[in-house]
């Protein structure tokens, strides 16, 4: 028995929502000039600004992003592909209070990759904060609750990456906040508070795709 066409399309958007994240970074980086972009040095968020000059008083560095529409379309897409596989599969994962908690916040954290998109930070630096926070503060939560899933569902199986995932996500962020680079720079810190969800995520999609429906796609939605 396979997955049906709602499950089978919501794996796979889960499947293409990291990569193409991964990749309108990288390609919106490389058209950096004057200073190159770095990804010790640099924040995620300096790739959609739409302005070049010096920007953030707090740790000041000169930004200008060519290709910025490429890389606020690819988290648009990205917010659309992790909200819409969390949806399309959301009884495929289990059910109960945990699994219903967890995959809330995970649906908060791609509200925050919407805003951060709509609103780059030298446009509406108040709302790109707040989708920042959804995104690493609520979301990294909720992908650290999903850890704690029943041993039944879906998610449950995948208890130990899951649960590591979780946890890498959250330090990332507590030492980014604290702007503790650790090694990696600042903005490689943000990478290890951010990436955890798209490329769990993916992970997760490949899964569903490529393995028949547990009993949990037997179960009744829970509200």
């Amino acid at each position: 028995m396979k997955l049906n066409r709602t499950g089978r399309v919501g794996a796979l958007c889960g499947v293409a929502a990291g990569p193409i994240f991964l990749i309108a970074s990288l390609i919106t980086g490389l058209r950096w000039r004057e200073p190159a972009y770095s990804w010790a040095t640099h924040n995620i968020s300096d790739l959609g600004n739409v302005h070049c000059g010096v920007w953030d008083t707090a740790r000041p560095r000169y930004v200008c992003s060519p290709w910025h529409p490429l890389m606020n379309a690819a988290m648009l897409v990205t917010a659309v592909l992790l909200a819409a596989g969390l949806l399309l599969t959301w009884r495929l994962l289990g059910r109960g209070a945990v699994v219903r908690s967890a995959q809330a916040l995970l649906l908060l954290a791609t509200v925050g990759y919407a805003l951060a998109a709509v609103y780059p930070a030298d446009v509406d630096e108040n709302l790109h904060v707040l989708g920042a926070f959804l995104i690493m503060g609520l979301g990294n939560v909720g992908l650290l609750l999903a850890g704690f899933a029943p041993g039944t569902t879906t998610l449950g199986r995948r208890r130990r990456l899951t649960l590591a995932a979780g946890l890498i996500a959250l330090v990332g962020t507590v030492l980014f906040f604290a702007q503790q680079g650790v090694g990696i720079g600042v903005g490689g810190m943000e990478r290890v508070a951010v990436l955890p969800f798209p490329l769990w995520a993916c992970y997760l999609g490949v899964l569903l795709a490529a393995s028949a429906p547990t009993r949990d796609l037997a179960l009744p939605a829970s509200t």
